[in-house]
C-alpha cells in the first residue's frame, strides 16, 4: 500500500497491519455473500472490538486510545480496500460518536463512551429525515420538554447501523418555528420507550452495512442526555461533519485503491492477440491516471485528517475537499476497474462491479458533492475578503 510511503510511526504502522489482516482474511472470504445476503457483519465486529479498533478514537480516560480521525481514516481505508460496506460497521460508528466526542459532558463522556470503545455498543448518527437530506436545517422531528425528560415524535431515514446500534446521537426540533435555532441534540439509547426500527433499506451498494428508517413516538429521553444546549444541534452536526468527512474520504480511497489493485493483477494475467492487455497504450494509460489519481486523493484525506485532529480552523473546507475529490475518484477508478475487466468485470464472480456500486454512496452521504462544492466555495468566498484586507 502507498500508506507506507507516508511517515506513519510505529503505532499508525501497526493499525495498519491489524486492519489488513483482518480485511485479507476475515472480511475477504465473505464480502461477496453478505453484500448478496445484506446480512450485517456480526462476527467482523466482534473482531473489531477485541482488536482495540473501536477504541482508537477514544480517549484514553474514556478506556479508548487516545488517538484521532487521522488513524481512524487509515484503518477505514484499510477496511473498505476489501469491502466498503463491511468497512461501515466501524467507521459507521466513529461517525455516531463524534457529537459526544465534541460536545458531550464529562458526566455523558463516562457514561456512553466506555461501552463504545469496547464495541460493546456500536453508535449511529441520526439527522436525515425525508424532508431533510441536503437541507440539513429542515429536521421536522420534535422534541418537547416535560419536567426532566424530552419527548420526541418523528422519523429519521437511511440510518447507518440504524438497526444494530446501541447508542444513536439524534437531531430533533424543539420550537420548528425557530428553523436551525430550534435543533437540539441528543444521545438515545436504544431500549428508550417509544424508540423503534422502522424498515430497512434495499440499497445498491453497502449491502452488509445495516441501513434503517428510525421512529420515535413519544419516545421519553432524559434530560441529562442533551449534548450541548437547547438550540445548538445545528451547530454540533456541522462540525461533526467537519471531523467525519475525511472518514468517508478514506472509504472511497480504500474502495479506489481495491478497484486500481484489481485492475492492475487482471491487466498483467489477461491475454489477447497474444500478450497481456497491459501491453496495450489504452489499459496502460487508464490503468496510470487511477495510480495518479488515487494518489493525489490519498495526499489530500491525510492533509484532512490531521488538519482535523488539529482542530485547524480551515479544517471544514479541506474535509469538504477530501470528501468530494475522493470520492469523484472512486467512481471513476471503480468504473474503469470494470472497463479494464470487460464482461468479467461485469460479473459478480470478480469484486469490481461491487466496488463500483459501494463507491457511488461515497459521493451522496454525509452531504452530496453538489453539497460539498457549496461548503467549499463560501470559504473562498470568505478567503478573497482576507486576501483584499492584506
Amino acid at each position: 500500500m502507498m500508506s507506507s510511503k507516508y511517515d506513519l510511526t510505529d503505532e499508525q504502522k501497526e493499525l495498519v497491519a491489524i486492519a489488513r489482516e483482518i480485511a485479507e482474511k476475515k472480511i475477504k472470504p465473505i464480502r461477496a455473500e453478505l453484500d448478496e445476503t445484506q446480512e450485517f457483519p456480526y462476527d467482523i465486529v466482534k473482531i473489531f472490538g477485541q482488536s482495540d479498533l473501536y477504541r482508537v478514537f477514544v480517549p484514553s480516560e474514556y478506556e479508548g486510545l487516545g488517538m484521532g480521525v487521522y488513524e481512524s481514516s487509515l484503518i477505514t481505508e484499510e477496511l473498505s480496500r476489501v469491502c466498503g460496506g463491511i468497512a461501515l460497521a466501524y467507521a459507521g460508528s466513529l461517525l455516531g460518536t463524534f457529537p459526544i466526542l465534541l460536545f458531550g459532558n464529562e458526566e455523558q463522556k463516562k457514561r456512553f463512551l466506555p461501552p463504545i470503545a469496547s464495541g460493546e455498543k456500536l453508535a449511529a448518527f441520526c439527522l436525515t429525515e425525508p424532508e431533510a437530506g441536503s437541507d440539513a436545517s429542515n429536521v421536522r422531528t420534535t422534541a418537547k420538554k416535560e419536567g426532566d425528560y424530552y419527548i420526541l415524535n418523528g422519523t429519521k431515514q437511511w440510518i447507518t447501523n440504524g438497526g444494530v446500534a446501541g447508542l444513536y446521537s439524534v437531531f430533533a426540533n424543539i420550537d420548528i418555528s425557530r428553523g436551525i435555532r430550534g435543533i437540539t441534540a441528543f444521545v438515545v439509547d436504544r431500549d428508550t420507550p417509544g424508540f423503534s426500527i422502522g424498515k430497512k433499506e434495499n440499497k445498491l451498494g453497502i449491502r452488509a452495512s445495516n441501513t434503517t428508517e428510525l421512529i420515535f413516538n413519544n419516545c421519553k429521553v432524559p434530560a441529562a442526555n442533551m449534548l450541548a444546549k437547547e438550540g445548538q444541534g445545528f451547530k454540533v452536526a456541522m462540525k461533526t461533519f467537519d471531523m467525519s468527512r475525511p472518514g468517508v474520504a478514506a472509504q472511497a480511497l480504500g474502495i479506489a485503491q481495491g478497484a486500481y489493485e484489481e485492475a492492475l493483477k487482471y491487466a498483467h494475467e489477461r491475454k489477447q492477440f497474444g500478450q497481456t492487455i497491459y501491453s496495450f497504450q489504452a489499459v496502460r494509460f487508464m490503468i496510470a491516471d487511477m495510480a495518479m489519481k488515487i494518489e493525489a486523493a490519498r495526499a489530500l484525506v491525510y492533509q484532512s485528517a490531521k488538519l482535523a485532529d488539529a482542530k485547524d480552523p480551515d479544517s471544514g473546507p479541506y474535509s469538504a475537499m477530501a470528501k468530494a475529490f475522493a470520492s469523484d475518484v472512486a467512481m471513476e477508478v471503480t468504473v474503469n476497474a470494470v472497463q479494464v475487466l470487460a464482461g468479467y468485470g461485469y460479473m459478480k464472480e470478480y469484486p469490481v462491479e461491487k466496488m463500483m456500486r459501494d463507491a457511488k454512496i461515497t459521493q451522496i452521504y454525509e452531504g452530496t458533492n453538489q453539497i460539498q462544492r457549496e461548503v467549499i466555495a463560501t470559504h473562498l468566498t470568505k478567503e478573497l475578503s482576507r486576501l483584499e484586507k492584506k
